[in-house]
């Protein structure tokens, strides 16, 4: 399944056939906290069973040795510094073990849940690195960062609502069973009935509130993901005065979380609560009157057990609160992290192979056999047995009218997506035999919309070969003319380029995107509409580092610029996914074809509709 690429020592099993999603995704998140825990089991146990013990030193020993003085003392004996003392030291090393237990326990505690937020951390980033570019396009990048670190974050709750309030009351629960049982195991009967009746008049209710909770959590999702969005693009908010439609529909998805978060709070209140609440006056009741008929026996305990009835009733009728409040803990921690592993029951497209092949050292020529390709959101193939060869070291320009496939041959050769039949050919070899990872160690790819991280110039530039020398950073920088504005920089090639590099203008953001090119040296060149933001004399300059750097390389351009590839070995003109003319610029234009109208119809530079 999907999160097998989850670095884990274990995977998880495969969701039920014909399981519903919304649960298939709970048991996975439930799944991975639970493996958490098992991974440093003697830290787990330590974390989840010394606050028990330690609530049994101070709730439950107690009581016992005050029981035991009052005991005495209606029994007749004088209360003598002799009794009173060792009661009294008792009574403090009790709770004075129970708070050295706690201090303990908590310690550990703090430990397993830091161990486990890092990994799954790291599971999480994981899993999302595994996944193709079609899940990207469909999903909000706030929502998603909101779900991989919720995901983390949250089994912390999990885990301290284990260790504080399931397994802090059930050890004490059994230890006063004990202690009870032997005073009157009636007494037990109506605890553990107590328990029981709650349970089964509660769960239901519990389960029907999940629906009101996986609304509640899905609104979130979308009111986080409006958020990124709206910030996201900022520009655009601004530039089409859109302040107030945003703040309107920002608002709209407010109240509208508002009023699921009520919906289910609501019903936690004046549904759950109003069941266990008279529960609990009923079973303190019983638990009192049958005290008092056992202290009142002939030879029975006396009033001792009155004492220590009455307080573990107490302790124990608390948890009938304690049991919505657990079940609510848990369930929200689950239902938000399932909120990600939902992300993970379905496979992503493209995976690599479970035998990859070993990369070869064939020339870095590219083919497309017999390719047919259709987008998830079309009914009709795009491409449909298309073939197209690239020689090694030829460089070769696609170029056509929007929609034709120019942008889609750069991501099929790229494998952010797969193609439903045909073959692919890199270097020799099938995209679908090698690893991703080794697929693109060949290639070096320059988008239309350059991607820039918020970090430094030289970091951005270096992206694509981390280990690069300053001296072959600014080298990149020179050949793709980028040091023409690093001077005017406040520091240089150690300045901060912004979220997306808005610090930095269109076209620098396109010369940076060049210099990491370069600097990759990789023996094929994909640049698709690598020079559209740049001016005139810009484009010149960079054309010339470009041919500089396709020397003795496999480069595929794409552009609707036409001058930007008339020096190209060979231009491919594609229409609705079928090649319509081949050849080199002069040849093309001599056939007085397609690209000579399109040559033609150029108005400064781009191609008119």
């Amino acid at each position: 399944m999907p999160v097998q690429a989850v670095a884990t020592a274990a995977q998880p099993p495969p969701p039920p056939a014909g399981a519903v999603p919304r649960t298939a995704a709970l048991r996975l998140a439930a799944w991975f906290y639970v493996h958490e825990l098992r991974r440093r089991p003697l830290l787990a146990s330590g974390a989840l069973l010394l606050p028990a013990l330690g609530n049994i030193a101070l709730r439950y020993v107690p009581p016992l040795v005050v029981a035991e003085l009052v005991g005495r003392a209606a029994a007749g004996e004088s209360l003598t510094a002799a009794l009173v003392w060792p009661h009294v030291l008792a009574f403090a090393a009790a709770l004075l073990g129970g708070e050295v237990l706690w201090r303990i326990g908590i310690h550990l505690l703090n430990r397993t849940d830091a161990y486990g937020i890092e990994q799954l951390y790291v599971d999480g980033m994981d899993a999302l690195l595994d996944k193709d570019a079609a899940f990207f396009q469909e999903n909000f990048a706030g929502s998603l960062t909101k779900r991989v670190l919720s995901f983390a974050s949250r089994y912390e709750e999990f885990v301290d609502t284990l260790a504080f309030q399931v397994v802090a009351n059930l050890v004490p629960l059994a230890f006063a069973s004990v202690v009870l049982w032997r005073y009157e195991p009636m007494l037990v009967g109506v605890l553990a009935g107590m328990i029981v009746t709650t349970a089964v008049l509660v769960v239901p209710l519990i389960r029907r509130r999940q629906a009101l909770v996986d609304a509640r959590e899905a609104s979130w999702a979308r009111l986080s993901g409006h958020v990124s969005d709206t910030l996201t693009n900022m520009d655009a908010v601004r530039a089409h005065a859109s302040e107030p439609r945003e703040a309107a529909e920002h608002g709209r998805r407010v109240g509208e979380h508002r009023r699921l978060a009520l919906a289910s709070w609501d019903y936690h209140n004046l549904r759950i609560d109003t069941v266990v609440a008279p529960l609990s006056v009923v079973a303190n009741v019983a638990g009192l009157v049958i005290a008092l008929a056992v202290a009142a026996r002939a030879g029975g305990p006396g009033v001792a057990a009155v004492v220590v009835t009455f307080a573990y009733f107490v302790q124990a009728t608390g948890i009938l609160f304690d049991f919505n409040r657990i079940y609510r803990q848990l369930e929200s921690s689950l239902t938000e992290a399932a909120q990600f592993t939902e992300l993970l029951l379905d496979d992503p497209a493209v995976r690599d192979p479970e035998q990859p092949v070993t990369l070869g050292s064939a020339p870095a020529g590219v083919v497309l056999r017999r390719v047919r390709f259709t987008h998830p959101a079309s009914r009709e193939p795009l491409f449909d047995g298309f073939d197209l060869r690239v020689a090694p070291g030829e460089r070769v320009g696609l170029v056509g009218r929007s929609g034709g496939g120019k942008t889609t041959v750069v991501r099929l050769l790229l494998r952010l997506m797969d193609v439903q039949g045909g073959r692919v050919l890199v270097a020799g070899q099938d995209v679908r035999d090698l690893t991703q990872a080794d697929l693109r160690s060949l290639i070096a790819y320059v988008p239309q919309d350059p991607v820039m991280f918020h970090r430094t110039l030289g970091e951005n530039i270096a992206f694509g070969r981390p280990e690069a020398t300053h001296a072959q950073v600014r080298a990149a920088a020179a050949a793709a003319h980028v040091l023409d504005f690093v001077e005017g920089l406040p520091d240089g090639f150690d300045t901060l380029v912004g979220e997306r590099g808005v610090k930095l203008s269109g076209g620098q953001r396109q010369r940076v995107a060049i210099a990491r090119a370069i600097l990759r040296d990789a023996p094929i060149l994909l640049l698709d509409e690598a020079t559209s933001a740049l001016d005139s004399e810009s484009e010149a300059l960079v054309q010339r580092a470009l041919w500089t750097a396709m020397e003795g390389r496999t480069a595929i351009v794409v552009a609707h610029r036409l001058s930007t590839v008339a020096g190209m070995d060979r231009l491919v003109v594609l229409d609705r996914g079928r090649i319509v003319g081949e050849g080199t610029h002069a040849a093309l234009l001599a056939r007085d074809g397609g690209y000579a109208r399109l040559w033609r119809r150029q108005s400064g530079g781009f191609l008119g509709d």
